[in-house]
């Protein structure tokens, strides 16, 4: 199934001679994440314009921090939403590796957090931008210094 969100991705990415060629040299990086998940997808709570809710937490150390939750279902979705914003809040179904792919452009959160048990909002898995973007520099890397290699060589 993983493979399958990938080649969609791939299958929906502009057609520019870059962005299908990344996605591929990141799949890899990308499936790893997502084998630690335990759910193909999750649903994201998003405006009515589209726009991913997020939801800014403290810890105990009063630091806060800028998150969005991905939901195990669509119940578990709405039980944690504030009742006087349901009506402005949409849940969708997203595949697990759109969403990690969606995470490397996000600039201005801090982390996803995978929600990965029905019915319980204490326990997650945290995945940040930078995770994606190590990820990324390792799959990219090797490949693109094979192409800085001077074709006059050997």
């Amino acid at each position: 199934m993983l493979d399958q969100q990938i080649q969609s991705l791939i299958d929906d990415a502009p057609n520019d001679g870059v962005t299908p060629g990344l996605i591929k040299a990141i799949a890899p990086g990308l499936k790893q994440l997502a084998l630690k998940l335990r759910h193909e997808q999750y649903y994201i709570l998003q405006s009515l314009d589209s726009d991913w809710l997020v939801t800014t937490i403290r810890n105990n150390e009063n630091i806060e921090k800028r998150v969005i939750y991905a939901f195990p279902t669509l119940q578990d979705s709405f039980a944690t939403s504030s009742a006087h914003f349901k009506d402005q809040l949409v849940a969708l179904p997203m595949p697990v590796i759109h969403i990690l792919f969606q995470l490397v452009a996000l600039q201005s959160i801090d982390s996803i957090i995978f929600l990965e048990n029905p019915a319980e909002a204490t326990t997650g898995y945290e995945i940040n931008p930078q995770d994606i973007r190590k990820l990324i520099q390792v799959q990219i890397k090797p490949q693109s210094l094979y192409n800085q290699i001077p074709p006059d060589i050997a």
